[in-house]
């Protein structure tokens, strides 16, 4: 189950990021892959810092805007 909240908390911030960098792309006059190769990350970055910080300190329902309001729960090794 952590593998597939891992995978889910970090695809839906990525997909936010394309969905930022896309609406960007056609308010700009831009070249549209340089726009993308660098909005992409920092959007999905943010996205999931803004989020992730408001799961922590605000409330846990606030990771469901990362696509799974439970973050990962990783085992230590002994």
């Amino acid at each position: 189950m952590n593998l597939y909240v891992s995978l889910i908390r970090t695809g839906i911030p990525a997909l936010a990021g394309w969905l930022v960098t896309l609406a960007a792309a056609h308010g700009l006059h831009v070249d549209a892959q340089a726009l993308a190769g660098v909005l992409t990350p920092v959007a999905a970055f943010c996205y999931y810092t803004v989020f992730r910080l408001a799961e922590q300190y605000v409330s846990p329902k606030w990771g469901w805007l990362l696509g799974y309001a439970q973050p990962p729960q990783y085992d230590l090794a002994a």
